[in-house]
């Protein structure tokens, strides 16, 4: 078996031992060795309840499924539990309404946030994808997983498309955050990742553009590499400001139909994003 990363190890931690909130670190006063004895007596007890019902059990196939059934449940609800305590998790306001934008004649494009651009899932989000910060990660996990999925896709439909960078880019910060991100999502949705379009290195970065500039800028910006497999096509990025990258991007997506035996292969696109806008 190949070795977790580092980053990988602390989400793994974080997310099945359940050792502190990722936010506000509500157990960080508390000595590592009192966290290990904690958790050694939780596992201690968990273990006698288990034998204890193990022993109840034993005499009958039907209560031995119920067992099984007790810790498929039990492990279920640790595996799914959040990254945020609850005091944290509901100190951030979650999906703000939907924006849209205009992509073709009467066809729009509505981009769905997560949360917010404001603390502190901007000072997270710059961290990671500026300074790969990746004690920043389970954060943005946790805001990935308060995204709906779309009504109706589903893995045999839809694919995931992340907001593709340049070459140049990509060696320049040497790793891709969206594409983390996404893969993250994917994983969470249970829909696969789609890479069949690419960005042409001779854009600009977006930052500090107006929105015009930024339209401008995105004309041509995106190629199809080959054509869309379904034909619902879940864009993501990690921020939005105007939607500009993401309007260009689903522009490009809908020039060309997707490879299926239907005789409408018009494409279903929809947008997500990390966080947009401000609530201030």
């Amino acid at each position: 078996m190949p070795a977790l990363a580092s980053y990988q190890s602390g989400l793994w931690l974080a997310e099945y031992l359940s050792i502190r909130c990722q936010l506000c670190r509500v157990y960080r006063s508390t000595p590592q060795s009192q966290l290990l004895q904690n958790l050694s007596l939780s596992n201690h007890s968990l273990f006698s309840q288990n034998s204890l019902l193990a022993e109840n059990t034993s005499h009958s196939l039907s209560n031995n499924h119920s067992f099984f059934t007790n810790i498929r449940k039990q492990f279920h609800s640790r595996c799914s539990s959040g990254l945020l305590c609850t005091s944290c998790h509901s100190s951030i306001s979650w999906l703000p309404t939907p924006f849209q934008v205009d992509i073709a004649a009467d066809t729009t494009l509505p981009i769905q946030a997560a949360t917010y651009y404001d603390y502190p899932m901007r000072q997270a989000i710059r961290a990671f994808k500026h300074h790969e910060d990746m004690t920043k990660l389970p954060l943005l996990l946790h805001a990935l997983r308060q995204l709906p999925r779309p009504h109706g896709c589903h893995q045999d439909n839809s694919v995931i498309v992340a907001m593709p960078t340049t070459d140049e880019r990509l060696i320049k910060r040497g790793f891709d955050p969206v594409s983390i991100l996404a893969a993250h999502l994917s994983k969470h949705w249970d829909i696969p990742l789609w890479q069949g379009i690419k960005r042409i290195d001779n854009t600009l970065s977006q930052q500090g553009l107006t929105r015009a500039e930024r339209l401008s800028n995105l004309n041509n910006a995106f190629i199809l590499i080959e054509p869309s497999p379904v034909k619902r096509l879940i864009l993501f990025d990690d921020v939005a400001t105007t939607g500009a990258s993401l309007q260009a991007l689903a522009r490009t997506l809908s020039i060309y139909p997707a490879t299926t035996h239907n005789a409408n292969n018009k494409c279903h696109l929809y947008a997500y994003v990390l966080a947009h806008g401000s609530q201030s």
